[in-house]
């Protein structure tokens, strides 16, 4: 690098030094106070956070944390131990936590590379407050030159990867969408602090929208970065998560109103985020009594690029450690299912992902004295090592009709703002594109059409918890056993029949379970190819379903479960021609048409409308595509079978679906007439409604 920046750098590391030394002095003479960042201004500063949190603190304020870093082994070993000292009046935080993605495996078992980076815990000693403008004026703010600046897998190496994950694991059941890492990586010839304090400020000062700004120091490694997207928050026993994808990267003439309508109606970009929408709705199911409620959509404007967002907002007496441990990792960085997504990317990422994709957690007491949790996902982030080593990892969504051009440029995207945050050249030659006017989310266009998005959605998971319960009714105390194919939507399904009356218990088909001493069973939903009889899934799911055809239990199948149904009946499947993951579409149900979720790569096709039952019982109606022959429901004596999800939020008319499908197939409770097998049973009102 050139020596006069070199130089500067390391005067400014020994000034910053010089100032922390003279600032008893400066007391005793009557000299105008240190600053409070005058500590962490040197090369060798002990470890420290400083945080800009818009959301949850002063948006002119920074958070300064001083503390001592630890390894622990679980999250368990989050829990606060004392109260640091602080400024008075606000909340108080014990503990910031740098969650690696190696602790899903060793918390709950996922498959991933466990590369060895240690959970780590800043117990925190002394907690201030800085201004913002304060940060500008005192922080170093020099150029810094990317020595040998390079991705770790190249371009065309990418896009063959991206190839792959489409035609081999989105193409053959593994799930809906995957997110696979790739590096940038460089060396700095300045201390690892200070290149990070200037890139700080120059996050701070040029990339709006920003979730977290921060910089972390440990001690021996240090992370600065603008990440846009909280993981999850807890405040007065409200949790929210926040989904994030699609992403509208600004052309070299700024953002446009007709840019931004280009990038909302794009079909790829909104089923994006509605497939991270389901997959985080699905860990609020887990952690909140009621599940969540989603708001939005939003647009989430940054410098270079624009994303789409949702809230989801539920209320739980969960404990710190149990809300991280079951929202670990967020869809928008490793994909869904979550379980299948993980295999994925051991599969296809050579080496462990270190803190990328996982969390920083700030842990401690609300005003009030209760429990508070804000956490951000370490994304936009780098890493840089004693050494001088840089590391910034990046993603992209991969969904059925993903591009390997788009998604390689994707990643170019959104490395940008952060080198330009080292270098500062690219900021001075080309300023972030200016925004027209407003800020695009407010022009009357793209409120209409993010307004649009929002009508698309099943009013289950957007009302209130407190509006979805129905009247008591013929499910009312109804038991239910649900057999999850490894795909938690069973989760969000329990919500469901409790809002019409019934009890359910989830069963993982991994354990042993007996669906006797229950009203019902639910079979599926999961990942895989429904003809692989010998895969262990498969044929526990192949012999709980001819079991309860052999004994007339009733039961609802389920995605997978209707698939393997659908083959014990006779039917055939296949691969559809293009995958259907996280596709909604309006669809005839047994004549109604109904506006419903699809997650599926493999189908059933029937050229009949009935097919004989297993057991030469009555013969089983088929609803199907007339034109494919892709069957879409199966009703039978004691059972009902949806190749969809009823329970997603896609799923507009699911909720009364669902209602309809139990009531028809369970014994009608004495006195209590018994529907007919069409009639529309109300399971909440905004989404019972035929539309």
């Amino acid at each position: 690098m050139e020596f006069s920046t070199c130089a500067r750098l390391v005067h400014a590391s020994q000034t910053g030094k010089a100032r922390a030394d003279r600032s008893e002095e400066g007391r005793k003479e009557g000299a105008e106070p240190p600053s409070a960042l005058a500590p962490i201004l040197h090369a060798d500063a002990p470890p420290f956070a400083l945080l800009h949190r818009p959301v949850f603190g002063a948006p002119d304020r920074l958070d300064l944390l001083l503390g001592d870093v630890r390894p622990v082994a679980a999250l368990e070993d989050l829990a606060p131990r004392t109260h640091p000292q602080s400024t008075p009046g606000g909340p108080r935080f014990n503990t910031l936590a740098l969650v690696p993605f190696s602790q899903l495996g060793r918390e709950k078992g996922f498959a991933c590379r466990d590369d060895g980076t240690p959970l780590l815990a800043m117990s925190v000693r002394k907690q201030l407050t800085v201004s913002v403008q304060e940060a500008l004026i005192r922080l170093p703010d020099e150029e810094i030159p990317l020595d040998g600046a390079r991705f770790d897998i190249d371009d065309d190496a990418y896009a063959a990867v991206v190839e792959e994950v489409l035609a081999r694991e989105i193409g053959g059941g593994e799930g809906a969408n995957f997110v696979i890492k790739r590096t940038l990586t460089a060396g700095l010839e300045v201390p690892p602090v200070l290149a990070a304090l200037s890139a700080f400020k120059r996050l701070l000062r040029d990339e709006p929208g920003a979730y977290w700004t921060f910089v972390v120091h440990t001690g021996d490694r240090t992370f600065v970065g603008a990440t846009p997207e909280r993981h999850v928050t807890l405040q007065d026993t409200t949790v929210v998560m926040n989904p994030i994808s699609g992403t509208y990267r600004y052309p070299a003439a700024g953002p446009s109103t007709e840019g931004v309508l280009a990038f909302l109606n794009d079909r790829k970009e909104a089923d994006e985020l509605y497939m991270v929408l389901d997959e985080e709705l699905k860990m609020m199911a887990r952690v909140c009594e009621d599940g969540g409620q989603v708001k939005g959509p939003y647009l989430k404007e940054m410098g270079r690029l624009a994303h789409t967002e949702f809230l989801i907002e539920g209320r739980s007496r969960a404990r710190i450690p149990q809300i991280l441990r079951e929202t670990m990792f967020a869809p928008t960085v490793t994909g869904s299912p979550v379980e299948s997504a993980c295999r994925v990317i051991e599969r296809y990422e050579s080496k462990g992902r270190g803190y990328y994709s996982g969390v920083m957690a700030l842990i401690g007491d609300d005003a009030e004295g209760r429990p508070a949790l804000d956490s951000a996902i370490v994304i936009r982030t780098a890493e840089l090592d004693p050494s001088g080593r840089m590391e910034i990892g990046v993603g992209s969504t991969l969904v059925r009709h993903s591009s390997p051009r788009a998604e390689v440029a994707e990643t170019h995207a959104k490395t940008a703002a952060l080198t330009a945050a080292f270098t500062g050249r690219e900021a001075a030659a080309a300023p972030p594109p200016a925004r027209p006017g407003p800020p695009l989310g407010d022009q009357p266009a793209v409120r209409a059409a993010l307004a649009a998005r929002a009508e698309a959605l099943a009013g289950f998971w957007v009302t209130a918890p407190a509006g979805r319960t129905a009247p008591e009714g013929p499910l009312t105390g109804r038991t239910g056993l649900l057999v999850d194919g490894e795909d938690t939507f069973t989760d969000m399904l329990r919500h469901h029949l409790a809002a019409i009356g019934a009890g359910v218990t989830i069963q993982s088909h991994r354990d042993p379970f007996d669906p006797r001493g229950y009203d019902f069973v639910v079979v599926g939903p999961g990942p895989g190819d429904p003809r692989a009889a010998d895969h262990p899934k498969i044929r526990t799911l192949r012999e709980v379903t001819g079991e309860l055809l052999r004994t007339g239990r009733p039961f609802l199948s389920l995605c997978l479960g209707h698939q393997v149904l659908c083959g014990l009946l006779g039917l055939e499947l296949r691969p559809r021609t293009r995958p259907s993951q996280g596709r909604q579409s309006r669809v005839h149900v047994f004549g109604q048409p109904r506006t419903v979720g699809f997650y599926n790569t493999f189908a059933a096709f029937s050229d009949t409308d009935h097919v004989p039952g297993r057991h030469g019982d009555d013969a089983v109606a088929v609803s199907r595509d007339p034109v494919t022959g892709e069957v879409n429901a199966l009703a039978g004596a004691t059972f009902r079978s949806f190749q969809f999800h009823p329970e997603s939020i896609l799923s507009r008319d699911g909720s009364a679906l669902l209602a309809q499908a139990l009531t028809t197939v369970l014994p009608a409770p004495r006195g209590v007439p018994h529907p007919s097998p069409h009639t529309a049973v109300r399971g909440d009102v905004a989404a019972a409604t035929p539309r």
